[in-house]
């Protein structure tokens, strides 16, 4: 039994946050906004708690669906599905677990929630397919993993106004960046195995498409909340957060997998930059 817990948790990235970590902070940071300040400790561990049993919940569909490709892969080869040490009717079932614990925290919010949480587990479905048709998958999981906003916004306010629309749209262009550096480890075995990726899209222009993306992201963002946030101390965090972006930048020129994955795990740093920024400067207020 302890072993197959031990299993469970290997299936969940358990010992990898910076996953979860991703979603959490511009869902975070979309309560800030959304409630003009601190959102009260029930949503926000409703929030947290309800993001990573999502990405948790997305990992074991996620690799039901790659095992096939997975195997094929360095990094991946190992993982309890694509090896076979768990089976694919115990890895969607833990799944489906996870997703109705999470449903059950979606239930104590309001109407525009729960609507919303039907949206956003339609394109976590969606996603492990995209890997296969769309040349882009990076845009389709950045939906995914930018829907915290807009259920934030409806969680506060019971609508979601264009802001919280916009915030996803500069949160997709970051999801793109560093989810291209991760697939630019992977480049070489996806090649190989017919697997869409934006690394392999984007070719040459990889490095070049990333720090754009990430600048998109922070210029959305700014502008976005410029007026919102205490500007002074908004500001400061945007350039910090430009600093790691242009940093990453350098990690990854020169495409060696090391470095690439490097700059990928470091992203979380980033986000949490920009919601530290938020949450400060609502503090200002």
């Amino acid at each position: 039994m302890r072993e197959r817990f031990a299993l469970y948790l290997q299936l969940i990235r358990w010992d990898r946050p910076a996953g979860w970590l991703l979603l959490l902070w511009p869902t975070l940071s979309a309560l800030w906004v959304a409630s003009h300040g601190f959102p009260g400790w029930y949503l926000l561990t409703v929030f947290t708690l309800g993001t990573f049993l999502m990405r948790s919940a997305g990992c074991c569909l996620n690799d039901v669906a790659d095992r096939d490709f997975d195997r094929h892969v360095k990094r991946t080869a190992q993982r309890p599905v694509t090896s076979g040490a768990l089976s694919v009717k115990e890895a969607l079932a833990l799944g489906a677990v996870l997703t109705l614990l999470a449903f059950g925290l979606v239930l104590t919010t309001n109407a525009a929630t729960i609507a919303w949480s039907f949206v956003a587990l339609a394109v976590t479905l969606i996603y492990p397919l995209a890997k296969r048709y769309v040349s882009m998958p990076q845009a389709v999981l950045g939906v995914a993993f930018s829907f915290g906003i807009p259920m934030a916004f409806a969680a506060v306010q019971s609508r979601v106004p264009l802001l919280a629309w916009v915030l996803l749209l500069g949160n997709l262009f970051w999801v793109i960046a560093y989810d291209t550096e991760y697939a630019m480890v992977d480049r070489d075995d996806d090649l190989r195995i017919g697997m869409k990726t934006s690394a392999i899209t984007l070719g040459r222009f990889d490095v070049a498409g990333v720090i754009l993306s990430y600048l998109f992201f922070l210029s959305i963002w700014a502008l976005a909340l410029i007026e919102r946030a205490q500007q002074a101390i908004y500001l400061i965090a945007i350039l910090l957060a430009l600093l790691q972006a242009l940093w990453h930048g350098w990690l990854i020129r020169k495409r060696e997998r090391d470095d690439c994955f490097k700059a990928f795990r470091l992203n979380h740093w980033l986000g949490f930059t920009v919601f530290a920024g938020i949450a400060l400067s609502y503090l200002g207020h």
